[in-house]
């Protein structure tokens, strides 16, 4: 019976010293288990309610957790210029080469799978490293 208590505050002091929810669930599971002690002495017994209430308690409450807290992926400055259009300030020569895009009055090192003349419009696909990968687009 010690050692639930023993591992439920533990598990307490964990949870508290954490930013996010990282124990929760092992702390549900050393109760059930201490609760179980007051009916069997088997550990094998305990230790099964630990893990299966555990799992259980994780599984159920994901969902709704993500209700609770705002789990969506917020874009960064970075990411923003994804899908933006820019403007090429030096020319894509072929696939291999760098080249340069000004995008939100900003200059970044991109590349293209094809060759792309200073002036042309583009679209940014991604951000590789430092370098922005970029596609042609046609004027409307």
């Amino acid at each position: 019976m010690e050692v639930w208590i023993y591992v439920f505050v533990i598990l307490v002091v964990i949870e508290l010293c954490t930013v996010n929810l990282v124990s929760i669930w092992f702390i549900i599971g050393s109760l059930m288990s201490l609760i179980t002690c007051y009916f069997t002495d088997n550990i094998g017994i305990q230790v099964g309610v630990f893990i299966i209430s555990s799992t259980l308690s994780l599984l159920l409450t994901k969902n709704i957790l993500r209700k609770f807290f705002n789990f969506d992926k917020e874009r960064l400055n970075l990411d923003r210029i994804i899908g933006k259009i820019g403007v090429i300030t030096e020319e894509i020569k072929s696939k291999s080469d760098i080249g340069e895009v000004k995008i939100d009055g900003k200059r970044w090192s991109c590349y293209a799978s094809k060759k792309i003349k200073v002036g042309s419009k583009v679209e940014i696909l991604s951000i590789d490293g430092v370098k922005l990968k970029v596609r042609e687009v046609e004027d409307e």
